[in-house]
Protein backbone atom coordinates (compact mmCIF):
# COMPACT_ATOMS: atom_id res chain seq x y z
CA UNK A 1 0.00 0.00 0.00
CA UNK A 2 1.72 3.32 -0.94
CA UNK A 3 0.51 6.53 0.04
CA UNK A 4 -2.22 8.39 -1.93
CA UNK A 5 -1.01 10.85 -4.59
CA UNK A 6 -3.07 14.00 -2.82
CA UNK A 7 -3.12 12.88 1.08
CA UNK A 8 -5.87 15.37 1.02
CA UNK A 9 -8.13 13.12 -1.09
CA UNK A 10 -7.35 9.80 0.98
CA UNK A 11 -10.69 8.96 2.90
CA UNK A 12 -8.93 7.31 5.96
CA UNK A 13 -5.78 6.96 7.72
CA UNK A 14 -5.78 3.42 6.59
CA UNK A 15 -4.66 4.56 2.90
CA UNK A 16 -1.46 5.51 4.54
CA UNK A 17 2.00 3.50 4.88
CA UNK A 18 4.56 4.69 7.45
CA UNK A 19 8.09 3.75 8.89
CA UNK A 20 7.95 2.63 12.33
CA UNK A 21 11.30 3.35 14.57
CA UNK A 22 13.22 0.39 13.34
CA UNK A 23 12.87 1.39 9.53
CA UNK A 24 10.00 -0.89 8.63
CA UNK A 25 7.37 -0.39 6.33
CA UNK A 26 3.58 -0.19 8.15
CA UNK A 27 0.32 -0.12 6.42
CA UNK A 28 -1.98 1.75 8.57
CA UNK A 29 -4.82 -0.28 8.46
CA UNK A 30 -3.81 -3.01 10.56
CA UNK A 31 -4.97 -0.17 13.07
CA UNK A 32 -8.67 -0.86 11.38
CA UNK A 33 -11.24 -1.03 14.41
CA UNK A 34 -8.97 0.31 16.78
CA UNK A 35 -9.68 4.03 18.24
CA UNK A 36 -6.55 5.63 17.78
CA UNK A 37 -4.37 8.79 18.77
CA UNK A 38 -1.76 10.38 16.93
CA UNK A 39 0.77 12.43 18.22
CA UNK A 40 3.92 14.24 17.37
CA UNK A 41 6.53 13.82 20.29
CA UNK A 42 9.59 15.27 21.32
CA UNK A 43 12.23 14.14 24.53
CA UNK A 44 13.70 17.39 25.57
CA UNK A 45 10.27 19.73 24.98
CA UNK A 46 9.07 21.07 28.35
CA UNK A 47 5.99 18.92 27.64
CA UNK A 48 7.80 15.43 27.68
CA UNK A 49 7.59 14.19 30.68
CA UNK A 50 3.97 14.92 31.46
CA UNK A 51 3.03 13.77 28.14
CA UNK A 52 4.58 10.50 28.00
CA UNK A 53 3.39 9.92 31.82
CA UNK A 54 -0.16 10.80 30.51
CA UNK A 55 -0.33 8.72 27.24
CA UNK A 56 1.51 5.76 28.97
CA UNK A 57 -1.37 6.22 30.97
CA UNK A 58 -3.59 6.09 29.01
CA UNK A 59 -2.25 2.65 26.97
CA UNK A 60 -2.53 1.08 30.21
CA UNK A 61 -5.91 2.20 31.03
CA UNK A 62 -7.38 1.30 27.27
CA UNK A 63 -4.96 -0.31 25.14
CA UNK A 64 -6.24 -3.97 26.62
CA UNK A 65 -9.58 -3.31 27.41
CA UNK A 66 -11.05 -0.81 24.52
CA UNK A 67 -8.52 -1.84 22.13
CA UNK A 68 -6.70 2.11 21.69
CA UNK A 69 -3.71 2.66 19.80
CA UNK A 70 -1.27 5.44 20.36
CA UNK A 71 1.26 5.80 17.11
CA UNK A 72 3.76 8.65 18.68
CA UNK A 73 5.82 10.41 15.83
CA UNK A 74 9.29 12.12 17.26
CA UNK A 75 9.51 15.18 15.02
CA UNK A 76 12.66 17.77 15.01
CA UNK A 77 10.65 21.08 13.68
CA UNK A 78 10.02 22.64 17.29
CA UNK A 79 13.22 23.92 18.87
CA UNK A 80 15.04 21.22 17.61
CA UNK A 81 13.89 19.17 21.02
CA UNK A 82 14.14 15.66 19.26
CA UNK A 83 17.52 15.87 17.59
CA UNK A 84 18.74 12.35 18.56
CA UNK A 85 18.53 9.58 15.54
CA UNK A 86 16.49 6.85 15.70
CA UNK A 87 18.27 4.65 18.00
CA UNK A 88 18.78 7.19 20.60
CA UNK A 89 14.95 7.77 20.46
CA UNK A 90 14.56 4.00 21.38
CA UNK A 91 16.99 4.76 24.33
CA UNK A 92 15.19 7.58 25.39
CA UNK A 93 11.09 6.23 25.26
CA UNK A 94 12.90 2.44 26.81
CA UNK A 95 13.32 4.87 30.19
CA UNK A 96 10.31 6.15 29.90
CA UNK A 97 8.48 2.07 29.54
CA UNK A 98 7.21 2.85 26.45
CA UNK A 99 4.90 0.59 25.34
CA UNK A 100 2.59 1.99 22.54
CA UNK A 101 3.87 2.61 18.90
CA UNK A 102 6.36 4.98 17.89
CA UNK A 103 7.70 5.75 14.44
CA UNK A 104 9.99 6.83 12.47
CA UNK A 105 11.59 10.88 12.85
CA UNK A 106 8.75 12.80 10.55
CA UNK A 107 7.94 16.22 9.83
CA UNK A 108 4.76 17.89 10.00
CA UNK A 109 4.89 20.93 8.51
CA UNK A 110 6.49 22.28 5.13
CA UNK A 111 6.82 20.99 1.98
CA UNK A 112 8.52 17.83 3.53
CA UNK A 113 5.69 17.14 6.11
CA UNK A 114 5.11 13.24 5.92
CA UNK A 115 1.15 12.59 3.96
CA UNK A 116 -0.03 11.10 6.92
CA UNK A 117 0.02 14.02 8.61
CA UNK A 118 -1.12 16.23 5.46
CA UNK A 119 -4.00 14.48 5.93
CA UNK A 120 -4.65 14.93 9.68
CA UNK A 121 -4.07 18.66 9.35
CA UNK A 122 -6.61 18.92 6.62
CA UNK A 123 -9.20 16.96 8.34
CA UNK A 124 -8.99 18.79 11.44
CA UNK A 125 -7.72 22.43 11.05
CA UNK A 126 -6.11 24.04 14.49
CA UNK A 127 -7.54 27.03 15.63
CA UNK A 128 -5.03 29.43 13.74
CA UNK A 129 -4.28 27.43 10.65
CA UNK A 130 -3.57 23.87 9.49
CA UNK A 131 -0.34 23.68 10.97
CA UNK A 132 1.67 22.04 14.13
CA UNK A 133 1.70 24.56 16.53
CA UNK A 134 4.36 22.52 18.52
CA UNK A 135 5.18 19.34 20.07
CA UNK A 136 2.40 17.13 21.41
CA UNK A 137 -0.49 17.73 19.29
CA UNK A 138 -2.93 15.02 19.35
CA UNK A 139 -5.33 13.58 16.77
CA UNK A 140 -7.97 11.23 17.89
CA UNK A 141 -8.82 8.98 15.00
CA UNK A 142 -12.23 6.62 15.23
CA UNK A 143 -12.75 2.86 14.26
CA UNK A 144 -13.11 3.84 10.92
CA UNK A 145 -10.27 5.13 10.40
CA UNK A 146 -11.79 9.11 10.27
CA UNK A 147 -10.11 12.20 12.36
CA UNK A 148 -12.33 13.12 14.79
CA UNK A 149 -10.95 15.48 17.09
CA UNK A 150 -8.01 17.64 17.53
CA UNK A 151 -6.42 18.55 20.66
CA UNK A 152 -3.29 20.85 21.11
CA UNK A 153 -0.14 20.17 22.88
CA UNK A 154 -1.06 21.86 25.86
CA UNK A 155 -3.80 19.17 26.59
CA UNK A 156 -3.13 16.80 28.64
CA UNK A 157 -3.52 13.35 27.26
CA UNK A 158 -5.74 12.47 30.56
CA UNK A 159 -8.11 15.67 30.16
CA UNK A 160 -8.95 14.23 26.27
CA UNK A 161 -12.52 12.73 28.16
CA UNK A 162 -14.33 12.71 24.76
CA UNK A 163 -11.97 9.71 23.56
CA UNK A 164 -13.86 6.61 25.27
CA UNK A 165 -17.13 8.37 23.25
CA UNK A 166 -15.13 6.44 20.32
CA UNK A 167 -14.83 3.01 22.16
Amino acid sequence: MTNPEDPKKANSIYEFTVKDIKGNDVSLDKYKGHVCLIVNVASKCGLTKSNYEELNELYEKYGDSKGLRILAFPCNQFGNQEDGNNDQICEFVSKKNVKFDLFDKVEVNGKNAHPLWVYLKHKQGGTLGDFIKWNFTKFIVDKQGQVVERHGPKTDPKNITSLVKYF
